[in-house]
């Protein structure tokens, strides 16, 4: 009897197992390559055909196969032929058609390569263009030639899934400001920089010989360049002073307007009579700077609307309604309603909540409960909207639509979260406004005495104070440090999404972890393969993958592609499958069930972690094959600094396997409790914060979002769904776990920085308040102090432009399997 154990090799493309003598090959990188099946074979001859086969060596992930993309029925697609369903998503110009496809299956520049060659070739086909950053695709077309439908299955050929893309209603609000808000932070800059050499040349310091009548030309020209910034950029400051003081709360948007206001009025005086200073540019660096922070906030506001919004996409196009004598009909999800009959066949996504009234089957919740082994599913059983059916045919009564799923629970619960303010926050914003308060009294003090002492100098008194103490140098002491530590970041592969994730990682004490896509791969592997009978590794894992190909269960995918076919296939869910190769009459799955076809005893498990399934025939066991979802090799350096920190750690996972407590044990997490749902996970976490924790969350899916929210930091994966990265307040984009370990010591590093600035720039505010006041200094040297302190804040805050040093940097993790 064998007892050696095998490892399969890998699929070059996307690292699935490939059959023994695989007749999938492709030459890549100058080397022949195996494939697992000819979808993997297909797309990799397409990338060395662009001569992108580079691709290869800088990936830092397996690739997509082709064939786990969703399948699109033939009925299905028809729905998008109909006029009603187009209206949304498809303009006409002439005889031309227009969309924008949201695409599947994208892995790299290849890929869009591929799609506008082959649309091109069709003779329909105008236009063709994919925006690799969104995954979108914009396509133009004669529809009365080539009809959507079959522009949809010409993608499905090539190994794409297509839907169409309709932006919603306040997805489509926030890009439209942005836009406007990206458009007047282009007029502040370049009008600046033009005023500002109009303005100086004015300046007696610089000895500049001016004619009367060219001094004169250059104080309007600097008078017309500068009026656009105050009345088109610095619009949003002025309506907000004028709502805050309708609403008598006192902002930033008061303070910014005066100090403008003001010097845009001085600069006309001086324009129109030749007497004091002129501050334009003064003016157009405020709007500059300021303009340029709320530009970077509505960006992370709109990609976090863009992504909840995206969330609703879980849910398919449409249904399969059955009538009452039975028969099916396809109709669109918003023509389902409470009440009805859905039929949903194996590979189908579930279209609303509802109870089973007719078969059994294994359901993948993985997107919503991060477990990734399918549930046993039987009569009477409640189902959720967004899931997959992944073994047999089930008929669903339709219990909840819309609003009332457990999917849109998760986004109310999102918002909810994200409204919360952190009880630091609330301090902060009363604090700024008694600080903005007293600054203003005291301006209107100090110019009601001056008006007393000297009219003449009294206006001129209130505004180097109100420019003097315009928190510019304030307002870059922070975020100029954070953003040059977010370069430094981005650069080792984690995105700061936003800004306070340095400056808080010094108060964190407690780090809580997600299982399955975080400290694991996210994906089932054959590890290897143990024979117990006559036959070797290779013919056992072609039969299991005979098997295996004709299921929906994401454990098939791990067998990869058959050399041979498998007949009379029976899936029984929770157990295993049934079928024949040949003569042969073969199970795989669970032991117990295997043995029945033979009646021989049960062999021993081996006594390793892992998910084990027997393969056999009706004269006994053929082998075990044992399979799981790898450990990153980073994961425990990342623990390790965690410990070091004295930080306690808890692992939360929607996967109820055993595999929970052997992470944890492997790892040495303080605590582990699989089996959590989204809102289990947040009862959690405001517990830590009742107990006054500061938390850090790093997750990966659907499940994760609410917590991910609403703690005080959160980090999502690379790998991660779009709503949890956004959600998010950094994303780990190379999936390397080292990286948050350099970004701790980046983070004292940064509030070391931070702290430096705020105490130079309350220096300066300090010094220049009560200068002002006295009457030392003019509004032009309060700017140029205001100037100087702004650089000084600056060039302190480049030092952490410089990578930090840690060993292994770089260098791109292995994972490795649970160990026993």
């Amino acid at each position: 009897m064998a007892t050696d154990m095998t490892t399969p090799t890998p699929c070059y493309h996307c690292a699935l197992p490939s059959p023994a003598g695989s007749r999938f090959t492709a030459v890549v990188l100058g080397a022949t390559r195996e494939f697992c099946c000819p979808g993997c074979q297909a797309v990799a001859e397409a990338i060395v055909a662009g001569g992108l086969d580079s691709y290869y060596q800088h990936r830092s992930e397996a690739s997509a196969n082709p064939e786990s993309l969703p399948v699109q029925l033939v009925d299905e697609l028809a729905l998008y032929d109909r006029a009603d369903v187009q209206k949304p998503f498809v303009r006409h110009e002439g005889e031309l058609a227009e969309t924008t496809l949201l695409m599947e299956g994208i892995s790299c520049a290849a890929c869009g390569w591929l799609i506008e060659k082959h649309l091109r070739t069709l003779p329909a086909v105008a236009e063709a263009r994919l925006n690799l950053s969104n995954h979108r695709l914009h396509v133009r077309w004669a529809d009365a030639q080539l009809p959507l439908s079959q522009v949809l299955s010409e993608l499905r050929h090539i190994g794409y899934v297509a839907h169409p893309y309709q932006a919603d209603r306040a997805s489509e609000q926030l890009a439209s400001e942005n836009r406007l808000a990206l458009r007047q932070l282009g007029v502040a800059g370049l009008l600046w920089f033009q005023a500002m050499m109009a303005t100086m040349a004015t300046w007696p310091e610089f000895n500049i010989d001016l004619s009367p009548e060219l001094h004169t030309i250059l104080r309007w020209v600097a008078l017309f360049l500068t009026t656009p910034i105050v009345f088109y950029s610095c619009a949003p400051f002025f309506k907000g002073a004028m709502r805050d003081l309708r609403t008598r709360h006192l902002t930033m948007d008061v303070s910014v307007s005066l100090a403008i206001g003001s010097a845009y009025l001085a600069g006309i005086w001086t324009s129109i009579t030749g007497v004091g200073e002129l501050y334009f540019d003064a003016v157009g660096m405020f709007a500059l700077f300021l303009l340029a922070g709320r530009y970077l906030e509505r960006r992370a506001r709109e990609r976090t609307a863009a992504a909840t919004a995206q969330l609703v996409n879980l849910l398919p196009a449409s249904c399969l309604r059955l009538t009452a004598d039975g028969q099916s009909e396809r109709i669109l999800l918003s023509e389902l309603r409470l009440g009805d009959k859905v039929l949903v066949h194996p590979g189908a996504i579930l279209p609303a909540d509802g109870k089973i009234l007719d078969g059994q089957s294994s359901i993948d919740e993985s997107l919503l409960t991060g477990e990734y082994l399918p549930q046993p599913r039987t009569l009477g059983d409640a189902v959720t909207a967004g899931t997959l059916n992944v073994e047999g045919a089930l008929t669903v009564q339709v219990l909840a639509l819309g609003h009332d799923t457990r999917l849109s629970a998760i986004v109310r619960l999102l918002d909810r979260a994200q409204a919360e303010k952190p009880r630091l926050a609330e301090i902060a914003d009363r604090a700024a406004q008694w600080f903005l308060l007293l600054s203003l009294i005291a301006a209107a003090v100090i110019g009601l005495l001056w008006w007393e002492l000297d009219s003449s100098r009294a206006f001129w008194i209130v505004l180097a104070m109100l420019v003097a103490t315009c928190p510019c140098a304030l307002s870059l002491a922070t975020p100029t440090a954070l953003t040059a530590a977010t370069g430094t970041l981005h650069k080792l592969g984690l995105l700061l999404t936003r800004g306070h994730v340095l400056e808080g990682l010094n108060q964190i004490d407690t780090v809580i972890f997600d299982k399955t896509g975080t400290l694991t791969e996210g994906r089932l592997a054959l590890r290897s393969i143990r024979p117990l009978g006559p036959l070797g590794s290779d013919e056992c894992l072609g039969l299991a993958a005979a098997l295996e190909n004709r299921s929906e269960h994401p454990i098939a995918r791990a067998f990869g592609r058959a050399p041979l076919a498998a007949e009379e296939v029976l899936s029984t869910p929770g157990l295993g499958l049934e079928g024949r190769v040949g003569e042969q009459r073969l199970r795989i799955g669970q032991p117990g069930f295997v043995c029945e076809l033979s009646g021989a005893t049960v062999p021993l498990m081996p006594n390793e972690a892992g998910q084990w399934l027997l393969l056999g025939d009706s004269f006994g066991p053929l082998a075990w094959f044992v399979l799981d979802d790898r450990l990153r090799a980073d994961a425990p350096a990342l623990l390790a600094a965690c410990k070091a920190r004295g930080w306690r750690t808890l692992l939360l996972s929607g996967d109820s396997s055993p595999m929970v407590a052997s992470v944890a044990a492997e790892l040495g997490i303080d605590e582990a409790r699989g089996g959590l749902r989204p809102d289990d996970k947040l009862q959690v976490l405001q517990q830590l914060h009742k107990e006054g924790r500061k938390v850090l969350m790093l997750g990966d899916g659907v499940n994760d979002v609410p917590v991910l929210a609403a703690a005080d930091i959160s980090v999502a994966m690379g790998s991660a769904t779009d709503l949890a990265k956004t959600s998010a307040d950094a994303v780990l984009l190379s999936n390397r776990l080292d990286a948050l370990v350099q970004a701790f010591s980046l983070a004292r590093r940064t509030r070391r920085v931070i702290i430096e600035n705020l105490l130079w720039a309350g220096l300066y505010n300090g010094l220049m308040l009560p200068f002002a006041a006295l009457g030392w200094i003019t509004p032009v040297w309060a700017a140029v102090g205001m100037s100087i302190s702004s650089l000084t804040v600056v060039l302190n805050a480049l030092r952490l432009t410089r990578m930090p040093s840690a060993p292994g940097a770089g260098a791109t993790p292995e994972t490795r399997p649970l160990p026993a």
